[in-house]
């Protein structure tokens, strides 16, 4: 089992990460709001998540971390 971390305050809820899950396990929290005024990505269920690191990859920002 993976596990993702995210600095939520520094996310700007672009979705690039959500888009690059072949899971699908990440969505756009639109019931939170961050210190930028945005809502984060949240992965939805850790157990599924391989590790694979598209979402971090694709993060512009440098947000997600993955650890195997």
């Amino acid at each position: 089992m993976a596990k993702l971390t995210f600095q939520t305050d520094l996310c700007k809820g672009c979705g690039l990460c959500v888009n690059a899950c072949n899971k699908g396990l990440l969505v756009i929290d639109t019931g939170k709001i961050n210190k930028k005024g945005y809502s984060p990505a949240v992965l939805t269920d850790p157990e599924k998540c391989v590790g694979c690191a598209f979402c971090a990859t694709m993060c512009p920002d440098c947000i997600i971390t993955v650890e195997k």
